[in-house]
């Protein structure tokens, strides 16, 4: 690579920076969202830092932190997806998972999807969605093909420094520059311009509105851009409180208790999971603190304080309310992925005719997610939780006006059914419900030097102290979770297909569209852990005491990994260490 190129993942942290500002000014409830969020970060760093003496965070760190961002974005022709692909590329942004979202039972839609990220330590998704036009019948299909037909979303500069950075293997600063504005000017802005308002009212009265928002806009808008919080609970709060859906009250209450189960929650593990930047060395210089409920009234009352304040009055924005309902699993199960949302907006649209006429409607579609990221799940720990969520999930529809009538009751009937699951991490990797990843300890090192150790068992070398460990942070998407995000943000639940015989997609079909494989992610998951512990044996010297069929699982995992991964996660380890 030329050095003049620039470093993708910095180009990738400045186009989401860039999309964020965007956004911001498109949105100004989001805007308005993301200042909640720093507050509520800021409460729970405060927490932690009495909890566990010496953990600071500056204010840019804090930033970073906060910075994160998942999108999403519905692509409407297949030729527009490969571009996508593309674009995504260049700035080291691979696809990851296969969606199908025509079979998640009574919150289907009418698309397939991937998200694209980076392979390893990401911050940044954006979950992609290709309209399915086969879904309908053939006059439906025909109109909707015809209005995706005029529209150029890709300008031919756009390609030009696309094909650029794959012809040369990157971009200099300038030509980055250029991409990103092309980004944010044309590719993923909001216009409030659309066409054939005739199909845009046909396709959402016959149960289609996301077919609705693909078919008939000018550009791959942003349907959101979602932060990343540390407490859920206390942001949905924080949240609702701002919006006026919660009095003082309310909030002080919901906050108490979110902020101390976290006091009791945020354990070393808990600070390896959501601080990238720090260290294992770093933690462990920590010292054991305590947080009384006197710290817990104060960090409530700083929060009660801020939030009186005009930037926070978020009930004299234009909005619909946030969701009842936080998907992903209760609260005290650290695993997968949780998210909510404020509900989407109703926003002035201006639809153009064939005959150069204009027509005044509305849209609703942009929505402002929030997301609190867990563990990744093995196959058997996501059997688990899909049998814990399937019966959560008949909790919720036993008595849909609980949470409103009873927060406190629904939050504990929504957490019976995962009982089964283990809450600490340490619990979680013994019972291979979680991928971790390993590393001799300095004692360990010291014990293998001494020839003293007489097990090759990960976990009892981990009780030993002589070798460290992590869960893998799940960095992908819940496939019902975003179907009820969707569903209830467009207050429509599943939608059948309408075409003579039901259609079927599969990866494949994905793949050939975008010209590129797309990254199953629990390989990878498989992968990094398994690498973590041949690697751990072999500095440990135990490689020997490894049972032949367990130590050929593990290379098996370690050898189905993309290429280059695990050199980089071993490099990322060592940092980290």
């Amino acid at each position: 690579m030329s050095n003049a190129f620039v470093d993708r993942r910095d180009m990738q942290n400045r186009l989401f920076a860039e999309l964020s500002r965007m956004f911001g000014k498109e949105v100004p409830l989001y805007d308005r969202s993301l200042a909640v969020n720093e507050e509520t970060n800021k409460a729970v760093c405060e927490l932690v830092s009495k909890l566990h003496r010496g953990f600071h965070m500056t204010p840019e760190q804090l930033a970073r932190t906060s910075g994160e961002r998942h999108g999403a974005i519905r692509i409407g022709r297949p030729d527009e997806y490969r571009w996508i692909a593309r674009f995504f590329g260049c700035f080291a942004m691979e696809p990851h998972n296969f969606y199908d979202m025509t079979c998640v039972g009574a919150k289907s839609q009418p698309i397939i999807a991937t998200a694209f990220r980076s392979q390893l330590r990401p911050e940044h998704r954006v979950f992609t969605s290709l309209l399915q036009t086969n879904w309908f019948d053939p006059s439906t299909r025909e109109r909707i093909e015809r209005v995706l037909a005029t529209r150029e979303v890709f300008s031919a500069r756009a390609k030009e420094l696309i094909e650029k950075s794959e012809r040369q293997g990157g971009l200099d600063r300038a030509d980055f520059d250029a991409l990103i504005a092309e980004a944010c000017e044309r590719i993923f802005k909001w216009t409030g311009r659309a066409r054939d308002l005739e199909l845009y009212k046909q396709l959402s009265a016959d149960g289609f509105k996301i077919a609705a928002d693909i078919a008939c806009f000018e550009r791959h808008h942003l349907n959101h851009l979602t932060p990343n919080t540390l407490l859920m609970d206390l942001y949905t709060a924080a949240m609702k409180h701002c919006m006026g859906e919660l009095d003082e009250a309310a909030f002080r209450s919901r906050a108490t208790v979110a902020l101390a189960r976290l006091a009791k929650a945020a354990d070393r593990d808990w600070l390896r999971l959501h601080f990238k930047h720090l260290s294992h060395a770093e933690i462990d210089s920590y010292q054991q603190g305590e947080v009384t409920s006197a710290d817990v009234a104060a960090l409530v009352d700083t929060l009660v304080a801020a939030f009186r304040g005009d930037a926070f009055r978020l009930s004299s924005l234009p909005h619909a309310g946030f969701k009842d309902l936080t998907e992903g699993p209760s609260q005290d199960t650290p695993v997968l992925l949780r998210q909510d949302a404020y509900k989407a907006l109703t926003e002035p649209v201006e639809f153009a005719a064939e005959d150069g006429s204009t027509a005044k409607s509305t849209h609703t579609a942009r929505f402002g997610e929030i997301e609190e990221r867990g563990y990744a799940c093995t196959q058997e720990g996501r059997k688990l939780y899909d049998d814990c969520l399937a019966k959560a999930d008949a909790i919720r529809e036993r008595d849909p006006k609980l949470p409103s009538r009873d927060w406190a009751g629904y939050e504990e009937l929504y957490s019976v059914p995962f009982a089964s699951f283990p809450k600490s991490l340490l619990e979680l990797l013994e019972r291979g419900l979680v991928f971790g990843r390993y590393a001799p300890t300095p004692a360990g090192m010291a014990a293998a030097k001494a020839g003293t150790i007489d097990t090759a068992d990960i976990h009892e070398l981990v009780r030993r102290g002589l070798a460290q460990y992590e869960g893998l942070r799940y960095e992908d998407f819940l496939p019902v979770s975003a179907a009820g995000i969707f569903a209830s943000n467009l207050n429509q639940y599943g939608t059948k297909s309408t075409a003579a015989v039901r259609p079927t997609y599969s990866q494949k079909d994905l793949e050939d569209v975008m010209g590129k494989p797309i990254v199953d992610a629990t390989t990878v998951y498989a992968g990094l852990d398994a690498a973590s512990r041949l690697d751990t044996f072999a500095r440990l010297g135990v490689t020997a005491r490894v049972p032949a069929a367990e130590r050929a699982r593990l290379e098996a995992a370690v050898a189905a990994c993309p290429a280059g991964i695990v050199d980089e996660a071993r490099r990322s380890v060592a940092v980290a260490v």
